[in-house]
Formats: C-alpha cells, structure tokens, sequence
C-alpha cells in the first residue's frame, strides 16, 4: 500500500514541476523574496528564508524523482528485453544486461565495436551493413544462437 501511495504521489510530483507553470512559479517566488528584501533590511532571516527553503525542496525532490527515474528505468529495460527476446536475429543473451558486472559489460561492448568496425569497413568497400551478423564468444568462436540461425539462413537446417 505504502509504496503504491508513494510511486503514485512521486510521479505525479515529477510531473507537476516538470512543467513551464512550475518553472514559472518558482522564479516568481524567487523575484518575491529578492523585492522583500529592503522590507526586511536584507536580515539574516530574509536570507535564511531562501536557502533553507530551497535546501529542503530540492532534498526532498532529489528522492521523488530518482523513484520516478528507477520506476521508468525499469520499465524501459523490461520493454528493451521483450524487444530483444521477441526479434528474431536478435541475442537473448543481451537480456538483462544490466545486471553484469562492469568487466562483463566491457567484454560485450568490445564485441560490439569490433562489429560496428567491421559494418564501417563493409562500407568503405562499397558492401552493405545490414543483416544480424553473428557475434562471438569471448574465444572468437559464434555463439550456439548465432550457428543455429547461421544454419538456418544458409537452408542447412530446418
């Protein structure tokens, strides 16, 4: 219940102060202040008005929006991963990759520039860059996925 209440509320918040009219209002509250201030002789008070109110709001929005950002994050790499999953050419092993630890991603990324050198190069020479070329094991060899559809394009297997 908890924490339905408050992905809704944080949503909605990010939403709200998303928008110009908030932009809008919160520099109208900032010109307030600044006119106030030979009202107030420009007093400690006055000055502290602003810093601790604005220190507030943006530690409590740091915490609204980064739930709003995890929850969109989220959602955008389940949808990343049916994409994945459901294309057919496509490496289910790139599923939740996310989920790697930094040198594992580096070894994928690797593999994926060697790819993108090589598309590049094709061009160079007047070939195409198109297609779902196979993509290696980190000993060069392709992957089991990659054989199969391999077989399948060249009408080896069926």
């Amino acid at each position: 219940m908890g924490d339905k209440w408050f992905s809704n509320f944080s949503s909605y918040l990010s939403s709200v102060t998303g928008r110009p009219v908030s932009f809008v209002l919160a520099v109208g509250l900032v010109i307030a202040w600044a006119v106030t201030g030979p009202l107030f002789h420009y007093s400690d008070t006055w000055q502290l008005v602003i810093n601790t109110s604005t220190t507030i709001v943006t530690f409590l929005m740091v915490f609204l929006i980064q739930n709003t950002q995890n929850r969109d994050t989220a959602a955008m790499q389940i949808k990343l991963d049916e994409l994945i999953r459901a294309m057919d050419g496509a490496h289910n092993a790139l599923l939740d990759l996310e989920e790697l630890d930094e040198k594992e991603l580096i070894r994928f990324r690797n593999r994926y520039e060697a790819l993108a050198e090589a598309a590049r190069q094709a061009l160079r020479e007047g070939n195409v860059d198109t297609g779902s070329p196979l993509v290696g094991d980190d000993e060069g060899e392709d992957t089991a996925a990659g054989k199969a559809r391999k077989d399948r394009d060249s009408g080896q297997h069926k």
